[in-house]
């Protein structure tokens, strides 16, 4: 692992050093992971009792937006997680969506953190894009973060942002170089906040059951624990970005697609 420089800092500078430890590019991505298990308790008082992944915004469901984003990324590839009792969520994606190669796995997890453990088979040796389904962005940020990403030298590049309308947003803390070197409580007096997508290696999967003895119990919390223990995660700055959690999410997001995802 490189060696960190520098303290912790807020933005991450434009232009980022570029560094190569004489390792092989990796192959070009195959696979899209989306984490769609959850229940959306959150989103109930407002009525709504469609599986999260189905709730919609500006008229069309969550998954549908993270799907589309997907494709204007060039990937041709995504294994999704739903619970199970969200057979509807694969139901509604056949149908509608023909641009992709789609690989549903039916489980319920006790967290994030779990279901990308559950992923891991589908995602063979390569890197691979990890997203959580309530993520709104504009149709070419996941383009722009992957090409700035693939040219990162770490075990993972989380994408970051400063737009904070969260109950508990996940704080990093980074280098001059855009190493992240905090995570949650230890990055609080950081302006940076991670945008629910994240270019991985499965190298750092090897950490799953360390993980679970350390008591983490969300992807969070993974992530903090491989930093902690020496896998280098990047942060890459992209535009605003709105995660659905609550009722009044869903009227932000919609808002910000009208307006041409203007920040």
């Amino acid at each position: 692992m490189a060696r960190r420089k520098g303290g912790r800092g807020g933005r991450i500078p434009r232009r980022h050093a570029t560094r190569h430890t004489g390792r092989a590019r990796e192959p070009v991505l195959m696979h899209a992971a989306i984490i769609a298990a959850g229940h959306g308790e959150r989103l109930r008082p407002a009525g709504l009792r469609v599986p999260k992944p189905l709730v919609e915004v500006n008229g069309i469901p969550l998954i549908e937006h993270v799907l589309q984003v997907i494709s204007a990324g060039g990937l041709r590839k995504a294994v999704c997680i739903i619970n199970e009792e969200s057979r509807a969520v694969e139901d509604h994606c056949r149908q509608r969506i023909v641009d992709l190669e789609l690989t549903f796995v039916h489980r319920t997890t006790p967290n994030s953190m779990e279901s990308l453990f559950t992923l891991a088979p589908y995602l063979g040796r390569d890197p691979f894009l990890l997203l959580t389904v309530d993520v709104i962005m504009a149709p070419d940020t996941l383009r722009g973060f992957l090409a700035a990403a693939s040219r990162r030298d770490a075990d993972g590049v989380l994408a970051v942002h400063t737009f904070i309308d969260d109950e508990k947003p996940l704080r990093v803390a980074c280098d001059r170089e855009g190493r992240i070197v905090a995570i949650g409580t230890s990055a609080a007096g950081s302006p940076l906040i991670t945008a629910g997508f994240y270019l991985l290696r499965p190298a750092m999967l090897a950490e799953r059951d360390a993980a679970r003895g350390a008591g983490c119990a969300a992807l969070r919390d993974f992530l903090a624990h491989v930093v902690a223990h020496g896998y280098r995660l990047d942060a890459e700055q992209v535009p605003k970005c709105v995660d659905v959690d609550r009722p009044e999410d869903i009227a932000a997001a919609e808002q910000f697609i009208r307006s041409g995802y203007r920040a």
